[in-house]
């Protein structure tokens, strides 16, 4: 995984918050994913979402 991604998963994931358990951490993982791959842009993307940049990600042909 590279740097960028692996320290922005400790900062806005992993440590972002006190969690009260670790499986309560991996339970908000699935949103936090998502959040991060179709709203969050991304320096590298000028700006733009991952899921912006993969042409028919929902499998939606036409």
């Amino acid at each position: 995984m590279p740097q960028v991604a692996s320290t922005s998963l400790q900062e806005e994931w992993a440590y972002a918050r006190p969690y009260k358990s670790e499986s309560e951490r991996v339970a908000v993982f699935p949103e936090f994913l998502h959040h991060y791959n179709h709203h969050r842009g991304h320096t590298s993307l000028r700006g733009s979402t991952p899921a912006n940049r993969v042409p028919n990600l929902a499998g939606q042909y036409s």
